[in-house]
This record gives structure tokens, C-alpha cells and sequence, in this order.
């Protein structure tokens, strides 16, 4: 029997998970909470651009919380505590990328507070994602059975931006296109950090690294030349690419680090990082010394350059599947704030 599945939000990644749940031969979606009264009432399926589905959106939390379902994809742009806490003790689980990836990272009586929330309603709560919640955290898990004697972990992620279909996130959160000195001291290193440092513990976790601090930095690549985006010309001497570094430190010496870059395209930027095309590179130096490269999509020798510059969504796709997939088994899980490290082996399904 299919798990019954809320999708929460239609952003860039709820749009993807519908279509995932719909697809999924084991779960079933029987409602779609959205934010925007202007889609309240919509088919699900005109939501996302698929054809009709029978599931009409809803913005009234009361309704959507009274729908016989066994599990919520959470994926609004940020999460809300109360209202996480609120979904668990109604009885349904919830996976979501906002957060929550590693409980062991929490502060406060954030954790308490989602704990009773799950005891309560006898639901379970898993974060996950691409990155954090995949490249940074669970596949650096996987490869480290390789090895011995581990040294250093290190995820890179590398993102050309004009493909994140989201400008106001990309103008006003990421600062892209706006002057160095608005972008100084960017919040999103804070608010990203607490997330990757999640990651970062998570695998300390696992490997047993004794991390004994932390440290962050956040770097940006200027505009040498006005730069064509589908949004308009991002112009030059703004904010082109930035970079955000986490470390996880042994004994002062860095034990496990993640960076993402972001960039406006791979050229006209100063500096110009050295960047070997879009997805993530998980480097483990051990014995034997481990490198993999992650992506979700490569070029395409049928397009033209311009055309592979704006290819979209690849990334938001994984993001979505990582949710979907993880469903049945999160259903399945004990009541609590459930990690990797708790779960088995999350595997997607075989299409017909």
C-alpha cells in the first residue's frame, strides 16, 4: 500500500517533488499545501506543468493537517520550527532540505522541542538534500569505507548560478549583482553555516574525528565586464561569484571542510577560481587517498555553448528525489529526529 504524501510548498524543489511522489510506485499524493493564496484552489498537476492530478492546492493549514496522510515533504525557502512541530505531533513524518540534517548540532531547546513533537504525534523527522544533505554528509560517509587512516575530508561544490531559476533569491539573499561593500559580511554565511556545520559533525560522527573547533570564511570574484543572464545584464564591478568555507578543525589542523562557489558563468571575474565545471568534488586524504566527482548533469555535445549555460534544474531535481526517496523509509523509522546515520541505505526505484 502506498505511503500518502503531503507535498508542503511548490517552490523550485516542491514543483519537482510532486512529480517524484506522483511517479514514486510507493507513495501517493493526497495534498499540497502552498503559501500563495493565488495558487489555493489550482490542480497540483497545473502547479508543476504535468497534466492534471485531482489534488487541488490548499492554504489553509488547518484542512491540509486533517488529510489522512503518513508523511509531509517540508520544502518552503526557510523552515519554521513551531510550524515542523506542529506537523510532527499531528502524527505525519517529515522530510525536508531546510534543516535539520544532524540533531546533534541543535541548540537551545530546538531539539527538545522537535523530540516531543515526535513522541507525540509518533512521526519522524529526517533533513536531506544534495548539499547539505548529500554531497557534504552522506556520500563522504559511503566513501570513507575505503580507507584507513583518514586525514582530511574536503567537499567542493561548484554552481554556475544563472541555472537557479530564482532571481529574486539570486539579487537579494545571494547578492549577486549588487556592490562588494552590500555583499560584505553576507548573512548567508551564518545561515548556510549552520546547516554545514551539521555535515561537518555528522561525518566527524561517523569517522570519529575529534573536532575541537571551527572556523568560516566568505570570499568574492568582482564583475570585469558587464554579464548576460536570462534575469538581465549583471553589471561589472558587482558582486560576481562568492565563495563560503566551513571548517571543522582536529587539534587546529582543518579535519573536514566544505566550500560551495557560486558564480554568474565561468569567465569575466576577478579572481577566477579554478572551477572544473558544475557538481561536487568529495576529496578524502587516507590511505588509499579517495577523490570522486558528483554530478547531475554534464555537457551536452547537441547544444550549443549558450544553451548549455542556461540548462536548469538538475540540481533541484536531485534535491527533490533525495526527499522522495527517502519516504518509505523515514515512514518506517522509529519515532524521532532521524539521521543518516540512523537509517538504512536510501535507494530510488527502478522506471518503467
Amino acid at each position: 500500500m502506498a505511503y500518502r504524501v503531503i507535498q508542503w510548498a511548490t517552490g523550485n524543489v516542491g514543483k519537482h517533488a510532486i512529480r517524484g511522489i506522483v511517479e514514486h510506485p510507493e507513495t501517493e499524493l493526497v495534498g499540497v499545501y502552498v503559501t500563495n493564496p493565488a495558487k489555493a484552489g489550482l490542480d497540483a498537476g497545473e502547479i508543476c506543468s504535468i497534466g492534471l492530478l485531482g489534488v487541488r492546492a490548499d492554504d489553509d493549514t488547518d484542512r491540509i493537517l486533517s488529510l489522512d496522510a503518513d508523511c509531509v515533504v517540508y520544502a518552503p525557502l526557510l523552515p519554521d520550527l513551531d510550524e515542523v512541530c506542529r506537523i510532527l505531533a499531528a502524527g505525519k513524518n517529515v522530510v525536508t532540505p531546510t534543516g535539520w540534517f544532524y540533531p546533534a548540532r541543535l541548540t537551545g531547546d530546538v531539539l527538545v522541542r522537535l523530540e516531543q513533537a515526535c513522541r507525540s504525534g509518533n512521526a519522524s523527522l529526517h533533513g536531506t538534500g544534495i548539499n547539505p544533505g548529500g554531497a557534504s554528509d552522506r556520500f563522504p560517509i559511503m566513501l570513507s569505507a575505503l580507507c584507513r587512516n583518514i586525514r582530511h575530508v574536503r567537499i567542493d561544490e561548484f554552481s554556475d548560478i544563472r541555472n537557479y531559476d530564482a532571481p529574486d533569491v539570486i539579487s537579494e539573499v545571494m547578492l549577486m549583482g549588487k556592490p562588494p561593500e552590500a555583499a560584505e559580511g553576507s548573512p548567508m554565511l551564518d545561515l548556510l553555516g549552520g546547516g554545514f556545520r551539521q555535515s561537518i559533525d555528522m561525518v566527524a560522527a561517523a569517522i570519529d574525528a575529534p573536532i575541537d573547533g571551527y572556523d568560516q570564511r566568505h570570499e568574492m570574484a568582482i564583475a570585469t565586464a558587464d554579464i548576460e543572464t536570462r534575469y538581465g545584464v549583471l553589471a561589472k564591478g558587482t558582486v560576481a561569484g562568492q565563495r563560503f568555507t566551513w571548517r571543522g578543525l582536529c587539534d587546529g589542523r582543518p579535519g573536514i571542510t566544505t566550500r560551495v562557489t557560486w558564480v554568474m558563468g565561468f569567465e569575466s571575474m576577478d579572481p577566477l577560481w579554478q572551477i572544473e565545471g558544475e557538481g561536487w568534488r568529495i576529496e578524502i586524504d587516507a590511505d588509499p587517498p579517495v577523490r570522486c566527482r558528483l554530478e547531475t548533469t554534464w555537457p551536452d555535445p547537441g547544444r550549443s555553448e549558450s544553451e548549455q549555460a542556461y540548462r536548469r534544474d538538475h540540481g533541484i531535481i536531485a534535491t527533490a528525489m533525495h526527499l522522495v526517496n527517502a519516504v518509505p523509509y523515514v515512514c518506517q523509522a522509529p519515532p524521532g529526529v532521524r539521521t543518516y546515520l540512523d537509517l538504512p541505505m536510501i535507494a530510488g526505484r527502478f522506471g518503467t
